[in-house]
């Protein structure tokens, strides 16, 4: 059974970052009015309030008394996200992503990104999550999924600084997001069947080298997700997610933080597909949806999102297979086309 890319995380949490991410905003650009001693002062308590993300995970870590191997991995995710805080480190972290070593919002996507990811290697080695999550997680309604997206949309439009650093269009520009042209919009659909088809294939694999696993992610998905196979679930799937985690991920972190980790970052919030094969497989997809970022723009990663995740809600199977196929093909070669002529433009990072 082929999953959709659908992030699963507990709300609150997911929430938790916003009013850093603002500060950080408040950081770049204080407010009109503000004299030197006060600008100064709300940086200095900026830091100090960064500061506590790291010392928290570390202090996390030497309270669990549960699990010795997620104690560890919670100690060292902390210790590395507060040597982030160093001007210095960034500076070597900018020599390999485009961050800016001064920037505190850059500081901050580095610092949270990191706690992120290791805090969620720490609870998947801690306890059976798919197993609990198969056995008593909430299964998901329309509104509840939207509801799950929503704090990836606001911590998009917070850290491009809408309304704070930047204007609407000034922040839509920075996410990335443009009308797409026709070219651009055959090249997402042609990328959405590939990676369908890539998804089948890992997801075969899967189930061939790791069945017991597999079966467990399956369970999983179709606890928190089963109520979603209806017309309106399908849609309420492949929108939210899609454009939600798009801005997030692609549109927001990805110009700063580069391809692979901003995908690796993306992986991490699926918890839904434990450490398996399936986790691999959307490493990979993220990949390649930041490189349609890179090509083209959010735009085109988000329909390609979109249009990936309705194919895995309909599963096209049957009578279907050859014209679906027929029309892959056609939009495989037009794509290819599209970019060998140019008409998708250079490769590129937004500013």
């Amino acid at each position: 059974m082929e999953h959709p890319l659908v992030a699963w995380d507990q709300f609150g949490v997911l929430l938790l970052p916003l009013p850093l991410i603002a500060a950080a905003n408040l950081h770049e650009r204080p407010p009109a009015g503000w004299n030197a001693a006060a600008v100064s002062r709300v940086r200095s308590a900026f830091w100090l309030l960064l500061a506590v993300v790291p010392t928290s995970t570390v202090a996390f870590g030497l309270l669990s008394f549960g699990s010795p191997t997620a104690a560890l991995i919670l100690v060292v995710t902390g210790l590395t996200a507060a040597l982030l805080l160093m001007h210095p480190i960034r500076a070597a972290i900018a020599r390999a992503i485009p961050i800016d070593p001064a920037s505190a919002l850059d500081a901050t996507a580095l610092v949270l990104s990191t706690v992120l990811v290791g805090s969620q290697l720490a609870s998947q080695t801690a306890s059976d999550l798919l197993a609990e999550q198969a056995r008593s997680g909430v299964p998901l309604g329309p509104t509840d999924l939207v509801v799950q997206e929503v704090p990836f949309l606001l911590a998009a439009v917070l850290g491009v600084g809408l309304f704070i650093r930047r204007t609407a269009p000034a922040a839509t520009a920075r996410l990335g997001v443009e009308r797409p042209t026709g070219w651009q919009v055959v090249l997402a659909l042609a990328a959405a069947g590939a990676f369908y088809a890539f998804g089948i294939g890992m997801d075969a694999l899967s189930h061939l080298l790791t069945p017991d696993l597999a079966g467990k992610v399956d369970a999983a998905n179709h606890r928190l997700f089963g109520q979603l196979d209806d017309p309106l679930g399908i849609a309420t799937i492949a929108l939210s997610a899609g454009i939600c985690e798009e801005l997030l991920f692609r549109g927001a972190l990805q110009p700063r933080l580069g391809v692979l980790w901003t995908s690796l970052v993306f992986a991490a919030i699926h918890t839904q597909y434990g450490l398996s094969l399936d986790t691999v497989a959307v490493f990979i997809l993220a990949i390649g949806l930041g490189m349609l970022r890179r090509i083209a723009n959010t735009t085109t990663s988000t329909i390609c999102h979109v249009a990936y995740n309705a194919l895995v809600g309909v599963t096209v199977s049957g009578a279907w297979l050859v014209p679906a196929l027929g029309l892959e093909i056609a939009l495989v070669l037009g794509g290819l086309t599209a970019f060998f002529t140019g008409r998708l433009g250079n490769l590129r990072t937004a500013p």
